[in-house]
């Protein structure tokens, strides 16, 4: 496979990271190197494991997991920008001062971000395609712009006011509906 085309699929691929990442930017406003480390890590490395597991089941188990993945990644996404909704909807006071960076709010957001790389490794197994070198080229450039789109959104919450989170909670609902409507098309 040309290194020109994975570079491509790569960024595609780290395009909702990218996303996610200036959205968590911008709630947490100031993030830390650890933060940023702990983001663009997970993301990187789901990203990065993701297809060599596709690659793996190859053309086996590509029918069960085409049939629901779009309905995962939707409802993970859904579920936590939803959780970012309702968070920014509160008055400033009230709002729980919560890291997405930790825990079980990163995890959710590395997996729902990373089914569409399972999909990737499952393709190319059907093709007959290595998979090693694109595996860490996704993951590499995943991370790099996962920790760009960090401090991009430190810039623009700066900029604008708190409630920015909601738009951060809409942001990640339509990259979901947007998987959704891709997978039942």
């Amino acid at each position: 496979m040309d290194l020109i085309v994975i570079i491509a699929i790569a960024v595609g691929l780290a395009l909702d990271t990218f996303a996610i990442s200036v959205g968590t930017g911008v709630v947490l406003g100031r993030a830390t190197a650890w933060q940023t480390f702990r983001m663009a890590g997970a993301f990187g490395l789901f990203q990065f494991a993701m297809p060599l597991l596709g690659w793996l089941a190859g053309t086996t188990v590509q029918s069960y997991i085409a049939a629901f993945d779009h309905w995962v990644a939707f409802g993970l996404l859904a579920l936590v920008g939803g959780k970012m909704v309702f968070e920014g909807c509160k008055p400033l006071e009230e709002r729980r001062k919560g890291d997405p960076t930790r825990g079980l709010t990163l995890l959710v957001l590395a997996l729902a971000t990373s089914i569409d790389a399972l999909a990737v490794g499952l393709g190319m197994a059907m093709v007959g395609a290595e998979i090693l070198l694109p595996a860490v080229i996704i993951g590499v450039v995943t991370a790099g712009l996962s920790a760009a789109g960090l401090r991009l959104g430190k810039i623009i919450g700066s900029r604008f006011s708190h409630r920015i989170e909601i738009v951060g909670g809409l942001v990640l609902i339509g990259i979901g509906v947007r998987i959704l409507a891709q997978g039942l098309a």
